[in-house]
Order: structure tokens, then C-alpha cells, then sequence
């Protein structure tokens, strides 16, 4: 009993501010780790993540769609987009060296980084929906969600943060907007991922439940904050996620 509530006193907390986090900018870079900082086995830290993961981001969604922050047509191309993606990368993984795709991520992340510094009206500015070709507009969000599910399925950590960012350069949304948009599609790559974990029975049931309200209160809150305080608040929490994920992946190549 003691080393469960031990366990939860190490999990809850950081699944919390992972949640809070990732409602606002994205990211999944700090509730796995959390799991594995606990002692709890790889596969039932990757079940247990991704069953509370998605629970959370449906909360967050309902919040963003709430408040009228979902466009509905590219949220539903690109979730689509991402269930076909996701599997897909979950193929690729035994092709691609993992190793291989953060080494590229390395050199990406400055990078995005930097054009964030530069180009500060970035994701400010949104063009009306009544501006994008319908057809366009559904390719490109489908676009997305398969490229970038195709990536979680892969690797995973910054997905959701890679999706606002491709929302926003390639149809012109504010970054609420495709914050918004992108929880959408991200909730569609977990749903699927925790389908499997839980036919595997790869999932830690116990630990899941506290987690799991953990993991909602934060999705809510970090909505809220985002939604309060627009696309400047998002803008500042991408930069933190960014570089969190470069922090982690730099180590997870440094520790091969």
C-alpha cells in the first residue's frame, strides 16, 4: 500500500502539470517519463500514459470546442488523417531507427525555434474559414494529421505542438485556433493508440484512475488559461515545450 501511494505521489503531480501543458501547446514530454520515474514497466507506463492522455485531451477539446475555438471542418480531416497516420507509424518503427529520427529532430527544433523568434506575427493573425477552399482546406488538414499522427506513432513526444505549428503556417490560423484544431486530432491518434494498449492489456488500471482526474484537472485548467489569454500565452508555452523536447532528446541520444 505504501509503495502504491509512493508511486502516486510521484505520478499525479508532474500527469497534472503534463496535462496542463499539453492542453495549452502540446508536448507529451513529461507524463511517460513520469510513469518510468515511478518504477512501472515500459509497456504498462506506455498503456497507462495513453489511456489517461486521452481522457485529458477530451476534456481539452470540449473546452476549446466549448468557446468556439474548433474548426470543425480541418479538426475532423485532420483526426482522420491521424488515426491512419498513427498506425502507419507504429509500422515505420521497425523500419527507422529512432535514434536516427531524434538526431533529425535536433536539428529541426532550433530551427523552429528560431522562426518563431524571428517571425513574431506568427499564428496572430487568423484568415476567416470563408477564405480557404473547402476541398483545400480538408486536404491539408488530412495532410497533416497523417504526417504528423504518422510521427506520434513513431516517436510521439512534441506532436501535438508540431500540429499547431503546421495548423497555423499552412492555413493561416491563429495559434488558439489550431491549438484547438490540433486536440482534436491528437485525441483521435490516443483513442487509437489506448484501443490496442487495452486489448494488450498493457494497462495499469489502479494507477490509471488517480491519474486519469489528475490528468483532466490539468487538460482543464491549461484549456482555460489558453483560451483567457489567447495566442500569446500559447506562443510562450511553445517555446517551453520546444526546448523541453530538445533537452530530452538530446539526452536520450547522449545516454545510447
Amino acid at each position: 500500500m505504501n509503495e502504491f501511494i509512493n508511486v502516486c505521489l510521484i505520478v499525479c503531480p508532474l500527469v497534472f502539470l503534463a496535462g496542463f501543458v499539453d492542453s495549452v501547446a502540446g508536448g507529451g514530454i513529461i507524463s511517460l517519463p513520469a510513469y518510468l520515474m515511478a518504477g512501472i514497466p515500459a509497456h504498462l507506463a506506455a498503456g497507462t500514459n495513453k489511456v489517461v492522455n486521452g481522457s485529458g485531451t477530451l476534456i481539452a477539446a470540449a473546452k476549446y470546442f466549448q468557446s468556439g475555438k474548433v474548426r470543425l471542418r480541418p479538426a475532423v480531416a485532420a483526426a482522420i488523417g491521424a488515426l491512419l497516420g498513427s498506425a502507419a507509424g507504429a509500422e515505420l518503427a521497425s523500419l527507422i531507427s529512432e535514434a536516427a529520427l531524434q538526431t533529425v529532430m535536433l536539428i529541426a527544433l532550433p530551427c523552429v525555434a528560431v522562426f518563431l523568434v524571428i517571425k513574431r506575427d506568427f499564428g496572430r493573425d487568423e484568415l476567416p474559414p470563408t477564405a480557404v477552399e473547402p476541398k483545400r482546406e480538408i486536404l491539408i488538414s488530412a495532410l497533416i494529421g497523417l504526417g504528423i499522427g504518422c510521427y506520434d506513432g513513431l516517436v510521439g513526444p512534441g506532436t501535438g505542438t508540431f500540429m499547431i505549428i503546421c495548423f497555423t503556417a499552412f492555413l493561416s490560423m491563429d495559434l488558439l485556433t489550431a491549438s484547438g484544431c490540433s486536440k482534436a486530432a491528437n485525441l483521435a491518434s490516443n483513442i487509437a493508440a489506448a484501443v490496442v494498449w487495452i486489448a494488450h492489456g498493457s494497462v495499469l488500471w489502479k494507477l490509471a484512475l488517480p491519474a486519469l482526474v489528475c490528468n483532466i484537472l490539468g487538460n482543464y485548467l491549461g484549456a482555460r488559461y489558453a483560451i483567457r489569454g489567447g495566442s500569446k500565452k500559447i506562443r510562450c508555452m511553445m517555446f517551453v515545450v520546444l526546448g523541453l523536447l530538445f533537452l530530452k532528446m538530446l539526452y536520450d541520444l547522449l545516454r545510447r
